[in-house]
């Protein structure tokens, strides 16, 4: 999955400008195959939006969790800051929600949002691009509802280490393995150029999970869900294929935290 944010410039800056179309194009409007079959699905199932709530998804990028909300009759909220990935949501997604432009990390600046307004909130494949991460949760936990919800997605921080990790291959054993060469140190991890003229630069940030429970408590966030979701991916045919299959069983891709607000 790719990680959204700009190493050249700060959080909330519209770094992800420069890379918008590229991402958008690469999503759809529907939401890239991992979003449509693995992601989406699990943070519904944990997020259980309602007739009537209203739901804020920050970072929301090109939108593609609003229809589902609407789909649901809950009242849905984008908010993210880059302009141009808020105009593509616009176009495919506006009649599903609004979207609003702001940061992450300063969602109480944001015009059009209230605290305590929002009965649940989601970080759908974000919060690995927002820092500091602190700063998002405490956000989130600020427009929340008493008893609101939060979930939040995000690429596994203990198997899936950007530039930390990697898949290995024992071949007495036949066995494929999933190696981490770093993981409590937190990074900030700058990604590949992506777009035709490789003008746009993205950076992913690592934390162990303890600073993702701890700052969850911090804020008066209580987790009652975790979830660890493996990859849908097929193995390639091949000699390898009964390893791979059974690797991609046992080392989740994502996990996904519900937290309840106290």
């Amino acid at each position: 999955m790719a990680p959204r944010k700009n190493p050249s410039q700060p959080a909330g800056s519209g770094s992800w400008n420069p890379v918008a179309d590229w991402y958008a194009g690469w999503v759809g409007a529907e939401g890239s195959e991992h979003h449509r079959r693995v992601a989406i699905p699990a943070v519904l199932e944990l997020l259980q939006p309602r007739r009537g709530e209203l739901v804020l998804d920050v970072g929301c990028g090109p939108g593609v969790l609003a229809p589902h909300v609407a789909a649901a009759g809950a009242r849905y909220t984008g908010v993210d800051a880059s302009r141009k990935l808020l105009s593509v949501a616009r176009r495919n997604h506006g009649a599903h929600g609004r979207f609003v432009h702001g940061d992450a990390i300063r969602l109480h600046e944001v015009s059009g949002l209230d605290p305590a307004a929002f009965d649940a909130a989601v970080f759908l494949l974000s919060i690995q691009d927002i820092d500091p991460l602190e700063d998002a949760l405490a956000g989130a936990a600020w427009a929340l509802k008493p008893a609101g919800r939060l979930v939040v997605l995000m690429t596994h921080p203990c198997f899936r280490v950007p530039r930390q990790s990697g898949w290995g291959w024992d071949r007495q054993r036949r066995l494929q393995y999933r190696r981490v060469d770093r993981y409590l140190t937190r990074l900030a991890v700058p990604m590949k150029g992506y777009g035709t003229v490789r003008r746009g630069f993205t950076r992913s940030y690592h934390r162990p999970l303890g600073a993702y429970v701890n700052a969850l408590a911090a804020c008066g966030l209580v987790i009652d869900a975790v979830h660890e979701i493996p990859t849908h991916v097929p193995p390639d045919p091949g000699p390898r294929a009964r390893a791979e299959r059974l690797a991609g069983r046992e080392i989740p891709l994502f996990l996904a935290l519900r937290a309840l607000k106290r």
